[in-house]
């Protein structure tokens, strides 16, 4: 569970971690976020994840709240804090607190930073993989600036909702001309019947993915051609592979769409390729964090 939480230049106790009742990001979801992955004490592409941060900011003209080595090391001592060997960080940058008003404070305030940090089971996740996850499709609802990663996340949790009512793990977003963009919380890939890796190339109906990004070197480093290319629902439905990626998720194969099975109805032999290699091809910081004897010990923030 996650114990200790950064805001605003302290480490709090969870119970004792609050924002102000008018900080934008809590009013207005004026605010965007991060999660970077924590694998074996390392942050698993670290840098281009800080980097969309920064785009993130600079779209929504709100100022960093520090440098990136000062946020670097703020994430370091959450995790070590929260003694998280695996699992992910989680950063938030609001505008910062003000009286609500929908135009931005003037004079600006300061942002807002949170970062907590929480474990989790790698296996539990690998187990997923081997299996493979079922995905509805739905017609997009979003906004049209989803390559910034705010927190105006309402849509997607409306579609994780319903699919899982329907028994399923995650929800592709279909737009106006019948292509899929991505998922609530995932890119979206196939490989087509003569072994094409497809995945929507990057525009402002879907966010520019991280593990995306990964896997895309991933491919290129196995020899494998990837290309940005939009596809319908039907040619999914008609794919020898499909898979999303996430940071929480690295590569994870898609079984079932919509209640039909894809292909062999089996985790394809291209998508457990690029899961195994991913790990290689990604960046890892090393966060400064050991587990020792004091592992079971109370924990004193």
């Amino acid at each position: 569970m996650t114990r200790v939480i950064y805001v605003n230049g302290r480490y709090l106790p969870y119970h004792d971690a609050k924002v102000h009742v008018e900080d934008r990001g809590f009013q207005l979801a004026d605010a965007v976020y991060e999660v970077i992955e924590v694998g074996d004490n390392s942050l698993v592409d670290a840098t281009r994840h800080l980097t969309r941060l920064w785009r993130s900011l600079s779209e929504l003209s709100i100022s960093p709240p520090m440098s990136e080595p000062a946020l670097r090391h703020v994430m370091g001592q959450t995790i070590r804090r929260n003694r998280v060997r695996n699992g992910l960080v989680y950063l938030q940058v609001s505008r910062g607190e003000s009286p609500r008003d929908f135009l931005f404070p003037d004079p600006p305030v300061p942002p807002t930073l949170v970062c907590l940090a929480r474990a989790t089971i790698p296996a539990q996740v690998d187990q997923r993989a081997e299996t493979g996850i079922h995905i509805i499709t739905m017609p997009e609802t979003r906004w049209k600036r989803c390559d910034i990663k705010t927190v105006m996340l309402l849509p997607a949790c409306l579609a994780k909702q319903q699919a899982h009512a329907q028994s399923a793990s995650e929800a592709w977003f279909v737009d106006a001309e019948g292509l899929i963009t991505e998922g609530a919380s995932s890119n979206a890939w196939i490989v087509d019947r003569s072994g094409r890796l497809l995945t929507r190339p990057l525009d402002n109906t879907i966010l520019p993915g991280i593990t995306r990004r990964t896997v895309m070197d991933t491919a290129a480093s196995l020899g494998l051609v990837v290309e940005e290319s939009p596809f319908t629902v039907a040619e999914a439905l008609d794919a020898a592979e499909a898979f999303i990626t996430s940071a929480t998720n690295t590569v994870m194969p898609v079984i079932m769409i919509d209640g039909q099975r894809i292909s062999s109805g089996t985790p394809g032999p291209l998508c457990r390729q690029l899961r195994r290699s991913f790990a290689r091809v990604a960046e890892h910081s090393p966060v400064g964090y050991v587990p020792s004897k004091l592992e079971n010990q109370a924990f004193a923030p």
